[in-house]
């Protein structure tokens, strides 16, 4: 008999698998060309911001359910998300304003101040350099009312497949593409984020999934990964990219229910660096592109230097980041107590 498969697994080892889902996003931003015979899975790495959203689901419904003030879970959501973010965007869209002359991502100096406070121009124009960030803002903004719905009515739940089906509106309904096709990438990413709520519930009530379920979860991981790595070294271009990413959500669920069992048997020093890149992983995100690798990519190192180094320098910037910020924030609370 195969020992039962813990779902509580996904919140003991969440940072750990926040930290593989960043490396993962890292090394997908890293050029590879299209011979290369991991083409494909390297492409699948965008699979990560997926994993981030199913956990950051996990975690909001363990939020919500030790404290539903409303107060107290936007204060720690974005405390968490908008100091970094601030320091961050400052440091990309003012340069970029003044380079270009309002040419660039901010017009005039009113969509800069609004690209700083919310990142406008991912919602106006597609702009996709920090767009993770407005769409998880946005997230944040409407799950606790999707959690006190589904609290109340859990038939509810099934609204993240309803989402699926906004996300081919957006595609394919023209009053709704022409409103809002160029966000794409925010609605197809609703589905799993909705889902990782769901999932709370039963990750929480420390639910078990039976030991011979390992085979089912493989096969949806080997079909999904197989379709996506297809889908990235054979049809790239040639179909709509919200298709893949209703292929993601089965290769998410089972890929990081797989991992949290091969972290049972993982190395404590590999776990204590996946927990502590996943600790850092907002400002490796805000970093790592548009801070390192983009002056990196012109020497053309090949992909695995660039990779490396690329790594190598993000994370003890992020750490900076984050531990400066983390100070800031620690020294005003102690001094109003």
């Amino acid at each position: 008999m195969r020992k039962p498969i813990l779902l509580s697994d996904l919140s003991t080892y969440r940072s750990q698998l926040m930290g593989l889902a960043m490396i993962f996003v890292m090394l997908f931003h890293v050029g590879m060309p299209r011979s290369n015979p991991f083409f494909g899975f390297n492409r699948c790495g965008n699979v990560g911001v997926d994993m981030f959203l199913f956990l950051s689901g996990i975690g909001l419904w363990y939020s919500w359910t030790r404290n539903s003030d409303l107060k107290h879970f936007f204060v720690h959501r974005y405390k968490r998300i908008y100091p970094a973010w601030l320091i961050m965007a400052c440091a990309f869209y003012i340069p970029n304003y003044l380079q270009t002359d309002g040419g660039g991502y901010s017009p005039d100096a009113l969509n800069l101040v609004l690209n700083i406070a919310v990142n406008w121009s991912f919602w106006r124009v597609d702009d996709l350099s920090f767009w993770f960030i407005p769409s998880i803002m946005l997230m944040y903004t409407f799950a606790p009312a999707y959690m006190r719905l589904i609290s109340r009515h859990p038939a509810y739940q099934w609204l993240a497949a309803v989402f699926m089906v906004v996300a081919v509106m957006v595609q394919y309904f023209p009053p709704v593409h022409q409103a809002v096709g160029h966000l794409e990438i925010f609605f197809s990413r609703i589905p799993v984020f909705l889902i990782g709520i769901n999932f709370g519930q039963v990750v929480k009530r420390q639910e078990q999934l039976s030991g011979a379920t390992i085979w089912l979860l493989l096969i949806a991981f080997v079909l999904s990964l197989s379709m996506c790595v297809e889908f990235e070294r054979e049809w790239r271009g040639h179909f709509p990219l919200f298709l893949e990413r209703m292929v993601y959500i089965p290769l998410t669920l089972s890929s990081l229910i797989l991992f949290t069992q091969l972290l049972h048997r993982t190395p404590l020093c590999i776990n204590k660096m996946l927990a502590f890149i996943g600790g850092i992983s907002l400002e490796l995100y805000l970093i790592h592109i548009h801070f390192v690798l983009r002056y990196l990519t012109p020497y053309k190192l090949g992909y695995a230097a660039t990779a490396t180094l690329m790594v190598a320098v993000s994370i003890p910037l992020a750490w900076l980041l984050h531990t400066l910020i983390d100070k800031t924030l620690f020294k005003k609370k102690q001094k109003r107590t």
